[in-house]
């Protein structure tokens, strides 16, 4: 008897937003280039105070998504300013339907604030998600990075995924 196949199941990206919508646009780049990842959903996240930015990095990202072959679906939520609870109910809640829908999740903390950062993993921690990459752009150097991916020395940056450092990462 052959086992039925599972069918593959497709990605889901929550990238949050704060002061720099370069280094959010950079980081989901590199997480395309360098580790491959195709999002069909992609989730931006962010304050109040950034939210005018958000409709620019949703632009960017599709834009860069189209260069790679696919066009994610991307939305915004926008959160209060400095609301560590609400950040984490908001990308818990994503992240939860995500899964719920069968997508494997991935969460991108490069351009976050503390707070939403801190909100957002204390959430999916306590509440035990399947999550399989959180990404980080790591950058040695902040001077003369507000520009493309491509036009910043690939030796400064790193794209890092803290649940692969950590051995927790899953196929």
């Amino acid at each position: 008897m052959i086992s039925p196949v599972t069918p593959a199941r497709g990605d889901a990206y929550i990238t949050l937003l704060g002061r720099s919508t370069w280094a959010l646009v950079n980081a989901y780049h590199a997480v395309l280039r360098e580790k491959g990842l195709r999002p069909e959903r992609v989730a931006i996240v962010t304050e109040e105070p950034y939210a005018e930015d958000a409709s620019t990095a949703a632009e960017a990202l599709r834009i860069v998504s189209r260069r790679y072959g696919f066009s994610p679906a991307v939305d915004v939520e926008v959160l209060p300013e400095a609301d560590f609870v609400r950040a984490g109910q908001t990308i818990r809640s994503l992240a939860e339907d995500f899964i719920r829908q069968g997508f494997d999740v991935a969460i991108d903390i490069t351009s976050g604030r503390k707070v939403t950062v801190a909100g957002a993993l204390i959430a999916v921690s306590v509440a035990e998600l399947d999550l399989r990459h959180i990404y980080y752009l790591a950058m040695k150097s902040t001077d003369d990075v507000a520009k493309p991916y491509l036009m910043i020395p690939h030796q400064i940056q790193q794209i890092r995924d803290i649940m692969e450092d950590a051995g927790a990462a899953r196929p």
